[in-house]
């Protein structure tokens, strides 16, 4: 790019942790700085939206905070001091880290830890080409989706579903476990023109009054991971009223005798009392469900966060299959698109060079990993080197405490590749100043839709940020990495990448902006069955074969009661659904996204405030034995009593003991494939002395 480049709308994508993966129109007002940014309405999922957050991202790229040069530490881990040093020098001090780790415990003992901080095929599993022809313990990728992506697949077969975008044809959408007047906009503008056109009614189900909740023509708040007692119910009261289809059912599931005795079992009484729902809230909620037959099921990720999450999301997903919604126009379900895009990745993550024999590592056990717990390490050598990109661990990873013990090892080398001086990157050995998505060429999975959408580069790299993929090749060169894709630019991969993939060649999807994908299944007159083996949605599904801990999940649709239960010691039940503002701990750096959200407030029922004595704004105390935060109440009437809401991840400085929420979370793996069971916390509640 040259300095004569006149004042111009750019398309591009996003590529943050959403499942949007929004095609945006971008103001290049130089060929370093941007002005406006919005939505595209190039692509009819987009549809010209995008969120705020993304709408100000000039005060993110521009930021003075942004990391501008290697560093190297001077300090104690997680001080934060650091000095300035040459890219050079920062990239031999890490590939001398690696190659030592190596020569003392073999290659596994160097980790490469990603995780979502961007969604580019290129910017977050490019780092895998090291791992794979190198060596380096493998990365199992847990920590969002797997519990949800679990339950799903154990009755449909696959994390794929119906369109979205046919939610627009549907009578009543089901919208269980999100919220996206929030988190999603471009969602509910599609749910928004189903109700103007066809009059469509919007169910919210949510363990907090949410924007969504709020929104919807019929808004339900109920206890914490109780959400399949509720789907139970539903069913129950369809079989009675006998709108069950008998066809769909024979044809297309696994349904049996014992499923229907199973299933009719759970009464609306009997679900009342274990969601905390009035019995007329569900009986309200029955008939539209018992009355509509164009249903569309959107499954959020939230009621997933719990350790019988897998299970939960399973239930609900029966929901469409029972009725045969997904045979119906306008009709069907989704969660996300996980699976299905078809890209050969053999260049760009070097897929090609996996060697089975190298262990697998939990992202989400972290802290277990880097504190040398056996079973997290597989049984094999301890981690003593890292490079980590797109992630935070220090905040975003669970019990907290324990990952920054793990990162505080003198031990243990680490490197990190960051935009922001983070928590996360405070530990560092070297930190590397990172490009955002602006300055990079990429593709993103739009997660929540059926396209691939195209990140051309908008501006050139800031002061001396490098892209993960400059990073890659630089450690490639220095460790004696050979691999094609190693000696070639971001474009030439990803150009590479689509045409082996059947979507044509870089130039032509740039100027396309999006590119379509058959990940969906096909619904209305057009559904030929599931994606399972034998093409049938499982009632039964079989557990164990989705993960190591699947043996002991209920085999039939269950309210599973496997919570961390709260009791005498920890009485309440606390949840941290997402902040409009943040999207983990991204966007917590700049000033419109902290001004919005304001410093933390914990949504207490006034119930249980009069009860302890705290009054609105009055300093409180949670905690259990992982730890303790301290924060302002809020008096809330949108949650239930006993359970406490606390929205985002703030920042660790937003807190007195220089910590965040994830602290008080635990580790321990959800079945049957591990994750993490966000919203699955018990505390204790008080007023601050």
């Amino acid at each position: 790019m040259d300095g004569s480049l006149a004042p111009a709308m750019i398309r591009t994508a996003c590529p943050h942790d959403c499942p949007s993966a929004c095609v945006l129109e971008v103001e290049r007002l130089s060929p370093a700085r941007i002005g406006r940014v919005r939505g595209s309405a190039s692509y009819d999922y987009t549809a010209g939206t995008c969120c705020a957050k993304v709408a100000r991202y000039a005060e993110r790229v521009h930021h003075p905070g942004r990391l501008a040069q290697p560093l190297a530490r001077l300090g104690a881990k997680g001080e934060g001091r650091f000095a300035p040093i040459a890219w050079g020098e920062a990239l031999d001090r890490i590939a001398a880290a690696f190659r030592a780790a190596a020569a003392r415990h073999g290659p596994e003992a160097v980790w490469p830890y990603h995780s979502g901080g961007t969604l580019g095929v290129l910017s977050r599993w490019g780092i895998d080409r090291l791992r794979h022809v190198m060596g380096y313990s493998r990365q199992k990728s847990t920590i969002c989706v797997t519990p949800a992506e679990s339950g799903w697949k154990a009755g449909i077969g696959a994390a794929r579903g119906s369109d979205p975008r046919r939610l627009a044809e549907a009578d009543l959408i089901l919208m269980w476990g999100g919220n996206p007047v929030a988190t999603q906009v471009n969602l509910m503008s599609h749910i928004q023109a189903a109700r103007k056109r066809r009059g469509a009614k919007l169910v919210v189900i949510d363990a907090y009054r949410s924007p969504s909740v709020e929104a919807a023509d019929l808004g339900l708040v109920l206890r914490p991971g109780t959400d399949a007692a509720l789907a139970l119910a539903l069913m129950a009261a369809a079989l009675e009223a006998g709108v069950a289809d008998r066809d769909f059912l024979a044809r297309h599931t696994d349904w049996s005798p014992e499923v229907e005795a199973h299933l009719r079992r759970h009464s609306i009484p009997w679900a009342a009392e274990v969601t905390g729902l009035a019995v007329a809230e569900i009986e309200a909620l029955a008939r539209l469900y018992v009355g509509t037959p164009r249903l569309f099921l959107r499954a959020g990720v939230g009621f997933s966060r719990h350790r019988n999450g897998a299970a939960t999301m399973h239930a609900v997903s029966c929901l469409a299959a029972l009725t045969g919604a997904w045979a119906r126009e306008g009709g069907g379900a989704f969660f996300y698109a996980l699976e299905g895009w078809g890209l050969d990745t053999r260049l760009a993550w070097a897929s090609d060079r996996i060697d089975p024999r190298v262990r697998v590592l939990d992202q989400s056990r972290i802290g277990a990993v880097l504190n040398g717990e056996p079973a997290a390490l597989m049984g094999g050598p301890p981690v003593t080197a890292m490079l980590i990109q797109n992630a935070n661990s220090a905040e975003v990873a669970p019990d907290s405490h324990a990952v920054r013990r793990g990162l505080a090892r003198e031990d243990l080398f680490l490197a990190v590749h960051e935009q922001f001086l983070t928590p996360t990157a405070a530990f560092a050995d070297i930190v590397l100043p990172a490009t955002t998505f602006l300055e990079q060429d990429d593709i993103m999975m739009g997660l929540g839709h059926t396209a691939l959408t195209v990140a051309p580069r908008v501006i050139a790299p800031q002061a001396e940020a490098r892209s993960n993929h400059a990073v890659v090749q630089g450690l490639a060169a220095r460790l004696g990495a050979e691999h094609p894709g190693f000696g070639m630019s971001d474009v030439e991969i990803l150009d590479a990448t689509l045409r082996a993939s059947g979507h044509g060649g870089w130039a032509a999807a740039v100027e396309a902006g999006f590119l379509p994908v058959a990940v969906d299944i096909p619904s209305g007159t057009d559904f030929a069955g599931f994606p399972q083996p034998d093409g049938r949605f499982r009632f039964q599904p079989d557990w164990a074969a989705l993960g190591p801990y699947g043996a002991e999940m209920p085999r039939l649709p269950s309210y599973w009661q496997k919570l961390e239960w709260a009791g005498p010691e920890t009485p309440f039940r606390l949840i941290t659904p997402p902040a409009r503002s943040f999207l983990n701990t991204s966007f917590t750096e700049t000033p419109g996204s902290r001004k919005r959200e304001g410093a933390p407030r914990l949504r207490v029922n006034p119930r249980d405030a009069a009860r302890l004595g705290i009054a609105d704004g009055g300093r409180v105390r949670i905690g259990n034995a992982r730890g303790a935060l301290t924060m302002a109440a809020m008096l809330f009437e949108g949650v239930l009593e006993g359970v406490l809401a606390l929205e985002g991840i703030a920042p660790s400085d937003a807190f007195p003991e220089g910590i965040g929420v994830n602290s008080l979370v635990g580790a321990d793996p959800v079945a049957p494939a591990g994750g993490v069971a966000f919203h699955d916390i018990a505390v204790w509640l008080r007023p601050a002395e």
